[in-house]
């Protein structure tokens, strides 16, 4: 081959796919799809039915965009741990495939776009909701407990349980109890699901001195906490009954699926295991959609829709 057809130009729209394809990678769009799965269903529990298609595809888009953001500015921020830890060296940011100021332009201009958009064609309130969530995970989380305390996905976990109120305020224009007991149950999720995957990836906190449990204590002291948290998701997801008026397809998924959630935390607790840490993570992803599924099912059958 020649050097001249070696050193053949990218053509202009491979270029701009690419481009495009870093700035979606920005966003986590894989996170952000584990946050939409809560926000319809709970939009359907606030509705005792099927919400008007418009709402929902509006809740939806402004969700994403105010999740994008804030996940884009979190990437601006950890740049500089993302080019060590080996889960992250993909990044557009470590790879070179955007510059950091592009990166913080396009993750506020998406956050702003974001607030606006819900404020005309949801609500102020679910806007404001879904603004807090943002701030709370880059200066909350990402910006003090993550690199300062063993808290921090525990705490950092407010951020990832927002899009239940957002989604109850866009159909109330209010928050109430059966929403807030949906935001402790993502809460207290989020801790055995995240530490769970932090176990396979421990020795990339520690090498850049990131206090995530796995990472500073020992298995068996992680496991104990796992299961711990776990126990209390169950139990909030069986609250959940009587404080929303749930039916027996919600009630009878909550227990199934939470006994499941039980095993394996319990197996991680008994045999240290990585393997089995990780297949507590992939469970704990079918787990919340499935449990969330059932909700949205429970509600649909008995209002008929």
């Amino acid at each position: 081959m020649s050097s001249a057809a070696s050193a053949a130009p990218v053509p202009a729209d491979r270029s701009l796919v690419a481009r495009v394809g870093a700035f979606v990678a920005l966003t986590k769009p894989r996170i952000i799809e584990l946050l939409l799965v809560t926000t319809v269903p709970t939009m359907i529990v606030a509705e005792r039915g099927l919400p008007s298609v418009w709402l929902m595809v509006a809740t939806v888009v402004g969700g994403t965009l105010a999740a994008g953001g804030a996940n884009a500015i979190n990437m601006y921020v950890d740049r500089d741990i993302d080019a060590v830890m080996g889960r992250t060296q993909s990044r557009p940011l470590v790879t070179g495939a955007m510059t950091p100021t592009a990166a913080l332009v396009f993750a506020i201009a998406i956050e702003a776009a974001a607030f606006l958009w819900l404020w005309a064609f949801v609500n102020l309130l679910s806007a404001v909701l879904a603004l807090a969530a943002c701030l709370f995970y880059v200066f909350v989380y990402t910006l003090w407990l993550k690199r300062t305390s063993t808290q921090n996905i525990v705490i950092g976990g407010a951020a990832g349980a927002a899009p239940v109120l957002i989604g109850w305020a866009a159909v109330t224009d209010t928050v109430a109890w059966p929403p807030i007991v949906l935001f402790a149950v993502i809460f207290f999720w989020t801790p055995p699901h995240f530490w769970a995957l932090a176990v396979r990836y421990k020795d990339d906190y520690a090498a850049v001195d990131v206090p995530m449990l796995p990472a500073v204590a020992s298995m068996h002291f992680t496991a104990v906490r796992i299961v711990a948290y776990s126990v209390v998701v169950v139990a909030l997801t069986l609250l959940f009954i009587p404080v929303a008026g749930m039916g027996w397809i919600y009630g009878v998924a909550a227990v199934l699926l939470g006994a499941l959630f039980l095993w394996h935390a319990v197996r991680v607790l008994r045999t240290g295991s990585e393997a089995r840490a990780m297949g507590l993570f992939h469970y704990s992803i079918t787990y919340l959609v499935l449990l969330f599924g059932a909700m949205a099912i429970d509600q649909l059958v008995a209002s008929g829709t």
